[in-house]
């Protein structure tokens, strides 16, 4: 949602040694025959919940998990981590809830959260979402324009916003009139016209709580209620408002449960963006409801110290982060001079866990030990990934789970569970929702439905475009997939982004990149189909940003720019010997800024083939 010039941040990992390795004829390895990999044995689902709202958890958290730490954040960055238990975080989402609806008599009002992930941000999201009023999560990184016409357009009557939003919302305030209040996050600013401080709110809060009044508490939540309205990533200026209830959420937290198994002592590590569900809905709702905690990370930059400080066991990813992690990872191996016997090791720590023995974490603990040494699942969600990564996720020890859905999905439809991974599918559809393939061609593709209890209400103020996506109840979700016999997921393209030639034969762009994108000398790129004047027939074309790194690398210094195009362009010649001649790429654009993209990191495909328009 809103243009973001995502750059992959450079991420420094210190020289892997890979003592460990060399020691492996030391480990004594006994076969526990009890242990030993029954592929055939059906694992019973995990136990499941059946909450109809969020604050049925709120309400079950509060004391369930009183004692737990709940929140790690760094208000500066010299400082450890703060901890934050869930007794006051509780308290302060029912001062601010309260300070709301009562000092500030705003009541079931619309409210805008923008800001960076914190502290500040979870109370707020949370007190809307158990009674204050209906949320509206909008990106920090839109325009100022953009910011003010979600405002508008969601008739919101107040807006919480970060330090670093400060002088972007200050210049929008004349032009927003419907406003009744700004409330910076952390201030203690007492009421200034329009302005005020989330912290001076929390204050008035206490005191009206401490004074008996308990009405925030006691407010009644109507599951089926439009209480989040939620913009969608657009490719055009116009984004699409989702419209989300308690229920949807709810069923979210219900239906992960029965697929992975998570404990009190699960630390997740929240490095994506809040306003976006996968993050605000499995990032946050989950970990809140299953009394684990959170690490908030700084920033991208800081990834890598802040795995090493916070040590987190669960890590929500997009592809993106996880292809760089195994890249700047693998290097550091490769320059030890110690890839052979890594590679060698993660073959036979494969064929001992067959068996029953485990010896993964032992044998790769200095990779471990970069990410924090604790961390156990990776989950992968937002865009297709190579399987070679998730693949090599789990060869060195960690769990790799891939989630598929969309914000209309609230965002969770299909998750491959723990116990039966798959690496390359998108997951099973989550209970007790389903999934079907609409009208599959000879292959088994074809659109994929969905129906359920996550899917959306609709589309905010736009009943023309809920009917084009709705169908009795089944849920379009623009994308190709097939589904095989086991009923696991398997998303090939996206019926938007469909390349379709002269001879009616359908080419998905997604198809391609991932082959392109195992090239070592490609960064990023983007398959599409190409205009030229006075001819029918779209030119398959591939913009691509070289990796100037790799290929220096790999052939040496001061290059020309027509030397870089012809080494990457050898390379593609031979990703269209693997592929029908109708799939094969006939033209190369090299790029030399970076692709404009949602803050999930998805290329905005529109924006840059309107670039290339304007450019002819």
């Amino acid at each position: 949602m809103g243009l973001l010039d995502f750059k992959v941040p450079n991420f420094k990992f210190p020289k892997l040694k890979m003592k460990d390795i060399e020691n492996i004829e030391e480990v004594n390895v006994e076969i526990d025959p009890n242990k030993i990999v029954d592929k055939n044995k059906k694992h019973e689902y995990y136990p499941g919940t059946n909450y109809s709202t969020i604050k049925e958890i709120f309400m079950q958290s509060k004391e369930k998990y009183k004692d737990n730490i709940f929140v790690l954040e760094k208000r500066e960055h010299k400082e450890p981590f703060k901890e934050i238990k869930y007794s006051e975080f509780c308290n302060d989402v029912i001062y601010l809830g309260t300070a709301i609806t009562k000092f500030l008599n705003m009541k079931d009002e619309r409210v805008v959260i923008i800001g960076e992930t914190s502290y500040n941000w979870y109370i707020s999201y949370m007190a809307l979402l158990c009674g204050a009023g209906m949320a509206v999560p909008i990106d920090k990184e839109l325009p100022a324009n953009e910011i003010e016409n979600l405002i508008k357009r969601s008739k919101a009557t107040a807006v919480i916003y970060s330090e670093k939003k400060e002088e972007v919302i200050s210049k929008l305030e004349d032009k927003l009139p419907g406003v009744k209040y700004f409330i910076k996050m952390y201030s203690e600013n007492k009421v200034q016209g329009r302005n005020i401080g989330l912290n001076y709110l929390l204050e008035e809060g206490k005191k009206i709580v401490e004074s008996g009044d308990d009405s925030f508490l006691k407010i009644e939540i109507d599951p089926e209620e439009f209480k989040i309205l939620i913009f969608t990533s657009g490719t055009t200026s116009q984004s699409k408002g989702v419209k989300i209830c308690n229920r949807n959420l709810a069923e979210n937290i219900n239906s992960v449960r029965p697929y992975v198994k998570i404990y009190q002592t699960d630390r997740f590590f929240s490095v994506l963006p809040l306003h976006h569900t996968y993050e605000s809905t499995i990032g946050f709702l989950l970990p809140f409801e299953s009394g684990c905690s959170i690490a908030i990370c700084e920033g991208l930059k800081h990834i890598v110290p802040n795995l090493q400080e916070a040590k987190p066991t669960v890590l929500l990813a997009v592809p993106l982060l996880i292809e760089n992690l195994h890249k700047k990872i693998n290097k550091s191996i490769e320059k030890s001079g110690k890839a052979p016997i890594v590679n060698s090791m993660i073959h036979v720590t494969n064929a001992l866990k067959t068996v029953g023995v485990d010896l993964k974490r032992k044998i790769f603990k200095e990779i471990l030990d970069n990410l924090g040494g604790n961390l156990r699942i990776i989950v992968s969600a937002a865009a297709p990934i190579d399987p070679k990564v998730g693949k090599w996720v789990q060869d060195i020890g960690i769990m790799f789970l891939q989630g598929y859905g969309l914000t209309e999905t609230a965002p969770i439809a299909a998750l491959t569970p723990d116990f039966d991974t798959r690496v390359g599918s998108a997951g099973k559809a989550v209970l007790p929702d389903e999934i079907k393939i609409n009208n599959p061609n000879e292959n088994g593709e074809g659109e994929v439905w969905i129906k359920g209890k996550t899917v959306m209400l609709g589309y905010y103020e736009n009943e023309e475009a809920t009917k084009e996506v709705m169908n009795d109840g089944w849920f379009n979700a623009g994308d190709i997939g097939y589904l095989d016999k086991d009923g696991f997921l398997y998303i090939t393209g996206r019926s938007k982004n469909v390349i379709v030639t002269q001879n009616g034969k359908n080419i998905y762009p997604e198809e391609l990149e991932l082959m392109l994108g195992k090239i070592p000398e490609i960064k990023e790129c983007m398959v599409y189909g190409k205009e030229i004047e006075g001819k029918k027939e779209l030119l398959l074309s591939v913009k691509v940003i070289p990796s100037y790194e790799d290929i220096e690398e790999l052939h040496g210094k001061d290059l020309s720019e027509e030397e870089v195009k012809k080494i990457i362009w050898d390379e593609i010649k031979k990703i269209n010997r693997q592929v029908t001649s109708y799939k094969a790429i006939k033209n190369l654009e090299i790029k030399n800024d970076e692709f404009e993209k949602t803050t999930t990191m998805k290329i905005k495909r529109f924006a840059e083939i309107k670039k290339d328009k304007i450019s002819k």
